[in-house]
């Protein structure tokens, strides 16, 4: 299977104004009768003791990782009243967490978005041997080039005033999108410059007591011990038959988003009992949007 499918499809919406929708409001379908329970209440670890954590975490104050199993909605596109039964929800680094519950924030890490370009010092976007702009194409976005460790350190930089936003805010961990972006790089990037670069941001979110995420790149998933990566993030694991690869590395610490039924269907009937699992539209809007939908097992 391709190497970047597990990208993410629609993390490129900009996000709409904060809305205040009843849950009554809320679709909430349910897709398969074999994936209910309750989730396991959350874990604050030490980043200095906790299996899988970074050396430069030494110093850092606890973090709280996700509960497992929890019911789990998926916001970046937009805000909105969570569904019952939710107890953990990713949202954009832009708006404010949801009052209550277990939230993790979103940030593109590893790409720029597509009108943000400009907002880069131009030699931090990856070019290649004609000196243009590598993009993901899909996305139209610029790839950062995170080849070397002194432009790591400056987007990173960049990066980490979003993770202090997220933690201002109140947040509780971060995800930082597009780990698996070296692998649209036409061979530029690869592995161990990710790798690197991730152990920046991980060091950082742990300073400022966050938990982090691995988001897809499921081939990188045997390396979280190493880098201190506190649980995943993924999309369509179902879809792709990669569940398990990410259980193999973070157990049942893996919050899983599918876009069709098949996906969910798959992902439901074999780990509905153990990690979360939902549904949603490609560009993940909020109820108020036509093309709104959500499911659950």
């Amino acid at each position: 299977m391709p190497v970047d499918h597990g990208r993410s499809r629609r993390s490129r919406v900009r996000i709409a104004a904060a809305l205040t929708i009843s849950a009554a409001a809320v679709l909430a379908v349910s897709s398969c009768s074999s994936c209910g329970g309750t989730a396991e209440p959350a874990v604050t670890i030490s980043p200095s003791t906790s299996e899988g954590t970074s050396a430069s975490a030494t110093a850092s104050p606890a973090v709280t990782v996700p509960p497992v199993h929890a019911g789990f909605d998926y916001q970046i596109g937009g805000p909105y009243q969570p569904p019952a039964g939710v107890s953990v929800v990713s949202r954009d680094h832009g708006v404010s967490p949801a009052p209550g519950i277990y939230n993790i924030c979103y940030v593109n890490g590893f790409q720029a978005q597509p009108d943000a370009e400009q907002e880069w010092d131009q030699d931090l976007l990856l070019r290649d041997q004609a000196g243009n702009v590598v993009h993901d194409t899909t996305w139209n976005e610029a790839l950062l080039d995170i080849s070397a460790d002194t432009k790591r350190q400056r987007i990173a930089l960049k990066v980490d005033g979003w993770i202090d936003e997220c933690a201002t805010k109140g947040f509780n961990a971060v995800e930082p999108d597009n780990y698996d972006s070296y692998t649209r790089s036409a061979g530029l990037l690869g592995a161990a410059d990710a790798e690197a670069y991730q152990s920046l941001l991980v060091a950082h979110a742990h300073g400022q007591g966050l938990a982090i995420a691995q988001k897809n790149a499921a081939e990188l998933a045997p390396d979280r011990q190493q880098l201190g990566l506190d649980f995943a993030v993924v999309e369509q694991c179902g879809t792709y038959g990669e569940c398990d690869r990410y259980t193999h590395a973070f157990g049942d610490s893996v919050f899983d988003i599918e876009y069709d039924e098949q996906g969910l269907q798959a992902a439901c009937t074999t780990w509905g009992t153990r990690i979360s699992i939902v549904r949603r539209d490609l560009n993940v809007v909020p109820p108020s949007n036509p093309g709104y939908l959500r499911q659950t097992c």
